[in-house]
């Protein structure tokens, strides 16, 4: 994986890069228009899981509420924070679905608990320091209205700094079944999914997991039949910052983490060698859709 991006990044190579670009202004007004939120799509249920993230929690929130999705569930899982997070949670309170503010053992765990209290038919976690860009849920309400037969469909990701500015994005190619088994490229705010197929994997994330549970649940996906959709259209908001768990715990629990996800899904021998490929392909066709996007032949 390093030779390629040592190879890959002077030629475009920006997915698994967090940080781009010197910081500028994020412009939400370059998502395309979209019509007014449907009456008649899914019900939409987004569980946000949160602890001590009160400086990022109520712009986390707007971008929830400002969609005016008519169908939307939206539910707090807070694990009892100390900062200024329930007083961000009390002042939006009669625009959510529900919060509360209980222990609990880990994000995972968190989510868990989130959706147990949802009942949505399309469902999807935002984490507390990330947001939607306008118009994302009616996007993806209308893919899955006009495409029966996709069970997840994700999207481009806008990435910003903590002050919100922006510092890159990741332009991610058409879907390429068995590539994320080496390597987890789908943007975890921008995918969204049945709850049907969530029924069909066991209706959980794994808990066991601090920092992939969003990659564990696309292996899972995959491994179950599920057909992805990549939708084309900037969907989510990525904030990098230094306490942001990516960054954070990569090296002492993501590495362990990622390599537990490749033992148990993608195998070893030629199997796993199989994956890897699939991963390379995807990737450089990745470095295609950036000078695609750059130079304007690819519009989002």
């Amino acid at each position: 994986m390093r030779w390629i991006k040592r190879v890959g990044l002077p030629l475009g190579l920006r997915l698994g890069t967090f940080t781009q670009h010197a910081p500028r202004p994020l412009r939400c007004d370059q998502a395309p228009p979209t019509t007014s939120p449907s009456h008649d799509g899914p019900t939409i249920s987004i569980v946000t899981p949160s602890f001590n993230q009160g400086y990022f929690l109520g712009q986390t929130i707007r971008s929830v509420l400002d969609q005016h999705y008519p169908k939307l569930q939206y539910y707090i899982q807070d694990a009892c924070s100390t900062d200024t997070s329930l007083d961000v949670l009390r002042k939006y309170e009669d625009r959510l679905t529900g919060w509360v503010s209980e222990p609990d053992n880990g994000q995972a765990d968190a989510i868990n608990r989130g959706f147990a209290k949802t009942s949505g038919q399309v469902m999807a976690w935002l984490n507390s320091d990330d947001r939607l860009l306008p118009g994302s849920l009616e996007a993806v309400a209308r893919c899955f209205e006009k495409r029966s037969e996709i069970d997840v469909v994700y999207g481009h990701r806008v990435i910003v700094d903590a002050q919100g500015y922006e510092v890159g994005r990741w332009v991610t190619p058409q879907h390429r079944r068995g590539a994320m088994i080496w390597a987890d490229y789908v943007p975890q705010e921008t995918m969204f999914w049945r709850r049907s197929l969530w029924d069909r994997v066991g209706g959980r994330v794994n808990d066991k997991l601090q920092f992939s549970m969003d990659w564990d649940l696309v292996a899972r996906f995959e491994q179950a039949g599920a057909r992805f959709y990549r939708i084309p259209r900037f969907i989510g908001v990525f904030t990098t910052h230094p306490s942001q768990k990516s960054i954070a715990t990569k090296e002492s629990i993501g590495r362990h983490e990622f390599e537990q996800i490749r033992s148990q899904y993608a195998g070893r021998g030629l199997r796993r060698l199989g994956y890897r490929l699939q991963n390379y392909t995807h990737l450089a066709r990745s470095i295609g859709y950036y000078w695609g996007y750059r130079s304007g032949l690819l519009r989002y």
